[in-house]
């Protein structure tokens, strides 16, 4: 991963702050326009998304576009508290299909984590980013989704075999391995 593939702050939009080309507060809210230029419309997919992106709000969790391309987001999840991922900070990228919401986001981890249910590419076991998936749900929701899965693994449906045997069968050396691998690459 290279250093120019996120923003310099650790938590890009600030906890519970407005990504970029979110409302500013005080009267209305107002949009960039996404790559609109000459009067190019946005799609009803882009507009969806520029309506979550005004709409996010989920709790130690950031997301918004990368540059101008409102199909490509980065995000940050905290490790949740209580686990053996608190205090890390998990960078994520989200990239939107053009018939989303009807699609699921592709979610990839891009920060190393000791889990069974993501794998050594960042991808991310998660009923609801296959088949499980509903246009009623929100980049917010799997935002959600996401921090409960780190917190609460599930080892049934495990990618990683011997990650999951290990929570199964030794979860003291499981979370002791989860939390060197926070403070090595999460931190």
């Amino acid at each position: 991963m290279s250093s120019s593939s996120f923003p310099n702050s650790r938590f890009p939009f600030g906890a519970g702050a407005r990504a970029p080309g979110g409302s500013g507060g005080g009267g209305g809210s107002s949009v960039r326009p996404w790559g609109s230029s000459g009067g190019t419309s946005v799609s009803s997919s882009g507009k969806r998304i520029q309506k979550e992106l005004l709409d996010l709000n989920a709790s130690d969790c950031s997301a918004g576009p990368k540059g101008d391309n409102l199909y490509h987001w980065l995000s940050t999840i905290i490790g949740p508290q209580g686990s053996p991922y608190e205090g890390g900070v998990f960078f994520l990228d989200i990239v939107f299909p053009p018939d989303y919401p009807f699609k699921p986001p592709m979610v990839t981890f891009k920060t190393r984590i000791y889990h069974c249910n993501i794998d050594s590419t960042g991808k991310v076991h998660l009923d609801i980013l296959k088949d499980g998936w509903s246009p009623a749900f929100t980049i917010s929701k799997v935002l959600l989704a996401i921090k409960d899965i780190i917190s609460n693994p599930d080892p049934y449906t495990p990618l990683v075999m011997n990650i999951s045997r290990q929570y199964l069968t030794d979860r003291a050396k499981h979370d002791e391995i989860a939390a060197e691998w926070t403070m090595r690459f999460a931190r």
